[in-house]
């Protein structure tokens, strides 16, 4: 099966994109964002930060009042054929066309996309316990979820672009979607990001997450990195300054305390360790979520 040829050329790139709803404050303000072919990408933001709004800009569903959107090389408003045929996307709510059986509806599809994969299709289907030719709307929810990722994994998108993908799915559909996930990735060097609210999700596996707050990706790096980089320091403001000066440490919050004091969440350069009698915490993807969005 031919493939395309990855690069180090980014998958996607967005730049100074500004989007605001009519009479609304600003929803993205001047957001900056890369996604590099390998990556699996968690989208991390708390209810009502634009998870979907930057999902869908990035895949051209929606306009940006400035900015640009780049896929796989392409302006997002002038993609070709054979570029938007490289893409997948699963969105929050999935249309499946509920008077389909899921025969019929993969047929459908499959009519659109040179690469699709009928293995792949049908060991899915079996995996996930999914009859070909039961109605649609007789399938519960999480089958419906599941049916939607056979849908964008089955012609072997070089993008896969994802929102809120294991809602409907119990912990075993959502392990099952998460190892798909990575062979897609350790397979063919596909890109994948997908927003989740659930935490413990991106633990299973060291993948990159990128925290939205605040219209703008706050930071974006491998879930193992961060964990091991980042530490919460207390102490006076000038201590403080001078820790992070003496450290070449990235702060990255800074919560004031009463007294002069305050702590501040900080990334420490990799192979820098924290010097003996500075008093320091350690940070879990919890307090990361809690602190940066």
């Amino acid at each position: 099966m031919t493939h395309f040829p990855h690069t180090d050329s980014p998958s996607a790139e967005l730049k100074g994109i500004q989007l605001a709803y009519p009479k609304g404050p600003a929803v993205l303000n001047g957001l900056d964002w890369q996604l590099l072919p390998g990556q699996v990408v968690g989208l991390l933001g708390r209810n009502g930060a634009g998870k979907t709004t930057l999902l869908e800009t990035l895949l051209g569903l929606r306009e940006p009042d400035a900015g640009r959107v780049h896929l796989l090389g392409q302006d997002v408003q002038h993609l070709d054929d054979a570029t938007r045929a490289r893409i997948g996307y699963v969105p929050q709510h999935s249309d499946l066309f509920e008077g389909f059986t899921p025969a019929q509806l993969l047929a459908y599809f499959k009519s659109f996309y040179p690469r699709w994969n009928d293995a792949k299709v049908e060991g899915l289907m079996s995996r996930w316990d999914i009859r070909a030719e039961q109605p649609i709307r007789k399938l519960s929810g999480g089958q419906k979820q599941r049916l939607s990722i056979i849908r964008a994994l089955a012609h072997e998108p070089d993008l896969l672009v994802l929102d809120e993908p294991v809602a409907s799915l119990d912990p075993a559909g959502r392990r099952d979607f998460l190892r798909e996930l990575v062979g897609e990735v350790l397979d063919r060097g596909a890109t994948v990001v997908f927003s989740t609210h659930i935490l413990s999700d991106l633990e299973r596996v060291a993948f990159n997450v990128a925290f939205l707050t605040q219209g703008r990706i706050a930071l974006q790096a491998p879930l193992d990195e961060l964990l091991d980089q980042v530490c919460a320091f207390t102490g006076s403001v000038t201590e403080m300054a001078a820790l992070m000066a003496r450290l070449n440490a990235q702060p990255l919050k800074r919560t004031p305390l009463e007294a002069g004091r305050e702590r501040v969440l900080a990334r420490l350069p990799a192979g820098e360790a924290v010097p003996g009698g500075v008093a320091v915490d350690p940070v879990n993807l919890d307090d990361l979520f809690a602190e940066l969005t």
